[in-house]
């Protein structure tokens, strides 16, 4: 639901406007969040961020989002992930514009090692579990669904910080999921890692009748994990395993 008379696209374009930002002006994203947070306080620091994100020309993660094909959404391009610019049509790459992630691949820029996958119960990338499971979220909970705002931003690659979830989920009590993939083995150091997206998402993003909780999803959940998360409230771990099957046609 849009909570102003603008959505959150059309208000970073009024940034740009009223802020008098001029070419090859740096810009820095705390600058754009307490932008918001002064003129438009309602709007979350992670929608913001999230945004920031979807427009900027060159940030691979814009390609999950509802990104507008006739250029309207092509607003900056991403210096670092603290830092922008405005976009230059003139001398900037050509934009990044969302594709089908369903025929995404990177097997033919690198499959030197592609005979020692056959066979194998992994995926051999992290983002081919990742656009699996987030088309599949029922294989991990019942009734778990991917986060969605209304203006297009999704929970794959979610930001945090200058940094990504690999899923950000809802279950049916409209509560968040940090979902965590490993495409081969879990760690013991991944429970920091998931921690502090709880936190952030807890702080930025959630209500506060909302509740957030993760889990981590690897090939093979190690000793030094379960020791870890034990005393770690709110983490589920998961281990995933492929399985292939065949019927015969004729």
């Amino acid at each position: 639901m849009q909570i102003y008379d603008k959505p959150v696209r059309e208000l970073l374009k009024q940034f740009v406007n009223t802020e008098k930002i001029k070419r090859g002006e740096k810009i820095s994203r705390s600058q754009v969040v307490n932008w918001f947070k002064t003129k438009y306080p309602k709007i979350k620091k992670a929608t913001v961020t999230a945004h920031l994100i979807k427009m900027s020309i060159n940030a691979p993660s814009r390609i999950h989002y509802s990104v507008k094909s006739d250029g309207s959404d092509d607003l900056f391009y991403q210096i670092n992930p603290k830092y922008y610019r405005l976009y230059e049509p003139n001398n900037d790459p050509i934009p990044i514009v969302k594709i089908d992630i369903d025929n995404e691949t990177d097997f033919e820029a690198d499959n030197s090692d592609a005979d020692n996958n056959i066979g194998s119960s992994e995926f051999a990338y992290e983002k081919d579990l990742r656009n699996f499971l987030s088309k599949n979220l029922n294989i991990i909970e019942a009734k778990l669904t991917l986060y969605e705002d209304d203006e297009g931003i999704t929970g794959i690659e979610f930001p945090v910080g200058g940094r990504f979830i690999d899923i950000l989920a809802k279950d049916k009590n409209n509560n968040f999921v940090v979902i965590e993939l490993k495409v081969s083995k879990g760690y013991d150091r991944v429970v920091g890692q998931i921690l502090r997206y709880m936190a952030w998402i807890e702080k930025n993003l959630a209500e506060k009748n909302q509740k957030v909780r993760g889990i981590i999803v690897a090939s093979n959940i190690t000793e030094d994990l379960k020791l870890a998360t034990s005393k770690v409230k709110d983490i589920l771990l998961l281990e995933y395993e492929l399985a292939i099957k065949v019927k015969k046609i004729v």
